[in-house]
């Protein structure tokens, strides 16, 4: 198996309620791939953080081989998702991908 996790930071001018509904809307895209693409087997956005963290979503996901994860990135539904809900509202990516 693969685990696939990402961290990223939001743009700075979201706050407040608009930030939440951003975050909602991630987790709520990226959580909606669970099922629909071939490989994937578990897909989690975490959200929720102490004060302490400098990241403001986490993406822990796991797939069944590598080739399973190169398929999720160009995978249609997976690119719908990240161009609307996550690419317009990120800063920052931070990525690492390991063999479990």
């Amino acid at each position: 198996m693969v685990k696939h996790i990402i961290l990223w930071q939001l743009k700075d001018e979201l706050q407040g309620e608009e930030k939440e509904a951003v975050m909602a809307g991630i987790k709520e895209g990226l959580e909606g791939l669970k099922g629909q693409i071939p490989g994937l087997i578990d897909i989690k956005v975490q959200k929720e953080k102490l004060a302490s963290s400098n990241a403001d979503v986490m993406l822990d996901s796991t797939f069944e081989d590598e080739a399973s994860l190169k398929g999720y990135s160009t995978h249609e539904k997976h690119v719908a998702v990240a161009n609307s809900k996550v690419r317009p509202y990120t800063k920052n990516r931070v990525c690492i991908d390991f063999e479990v």
